[in-house]
């Protein structure tokens, strides 16, 4: 490829849009150019979020009574008076009714038990940490990016984060390390690990695991490196700040999951002593 693809041609590709001759080429253009790569695969986790939370509503049929107010009188039948105010009216009249058909959506996009509004004073991505949990932790098949069996997670992560990415050992608080994914973050990349609660002997093999996830980010400058603790609605989330290290610049930190805050702090704390940077 003579030139770079430009972000329609890369959205035909991630799409599969593309014919196989000129797939090929991106194709190599990615692989050559991992800044590239690494920002088609953010937009790969933000379909694969929608995916997982919108994909059984798309199946659903329209409520009949939004179905019945919305086409009573389509836009296009309208009379409009002097001035096109009753088109106008039509259409904002439409806006209104797919607001609120939106609202409706994205009420049903929060799990049970679990308020993710944001709080007051809390920073952003504490509530991105706490979303991207909600979204992925009840996936069966598709819940990380990398599985914890593949060597390259843990500098692949460092890498796109210029912070120090450590897969933890949380064994002895009865986790195992499932995998990790690359996540957008407001102005950059964010990454999450996921760990699983080990199961006890004669367990159901179709139980649903208990998971708890690590959200991973270069710090703002406000962010307070002492321990912080959230709860929202059955999450609890536990966040801090670890200072520079030889491995990268100062890391972000927080732990959601869907347990006691004893509990919840015992992992934050083995996940404090293994991390390669101390306080700032």
């Amino acid at each position: 490829m003579s030139s770079a693809p430009d972000d329609t041609l890369l959205h035909a590709w991630l799409d599969g849009e593309l014919l196989p001759e000129r797939r090929a080429e991106v194709e190599a253009w990615l692989h050559a150019n991992p800044d590239d790569a690494a920002r088609v695969r953010l937009w790969a986790a933000d379909r694969d979020a929608l995916r997982v939370r919108f994909d059984a509503l798309l199946g659903e049929p329209v409520p009949q009574a939004l179905a019945q107010v919305v086409w009573r009188k389509s836009p296009l039948t309208l009379a409009a008076p002097a001035g096109g105010w009753g088109r106008w009216a039509a259409g904002f009249a439409v806006f209104v009714l797919g607001g609120a058909a939106g609202a409706g959506l994205m009420w049903r996009l929060q799990p049970q038990g679990a308020d993710l509004t944001a709080r007051a004073g809390e920073p952003a991505w504490v509530h991105r940490a706490a979303v991207a949990h909600a979204v992925y932790v009840p996936e069966l098949r598709h819940a990380v990016e990398v599985k914890a069996q593949e060597e390259h997670l843990s500098r692949w992560l460092t890498k796109r984060l210029n912070v120090p990415v450590k897969l933890f050992d949380l064994r002895a608080q009865g986790f195992e390390l499932v995998g990790g994914r690359l996540l957008p973050d407001a102005v950059g990349p964010s990454a999450q690990l996921m760990y699983q609660a080990l199961q006890p002997a004669g367990a159901a093999p179709d139980a649903k695991p208990v998971r708890v996830t690590v959200y991973l980010r270069k710090p703002d400058s406000a962010t307070p490196a002492a321990f912080r603790y959230e709860q929202q609605g059955a999450l609890g989330l536990f966040y801090w700040v670890e200072g520079r290290s030889a491995e990268g610049e100062p890391c972000g930190y927080a732990l959601v999951g869907e347990l006691p805050r004893e509990r919840l702090l015992a992992l934050a704390e083995a996940i404090f002593k293994q991390s390669p940077g101390g306080p700032p």
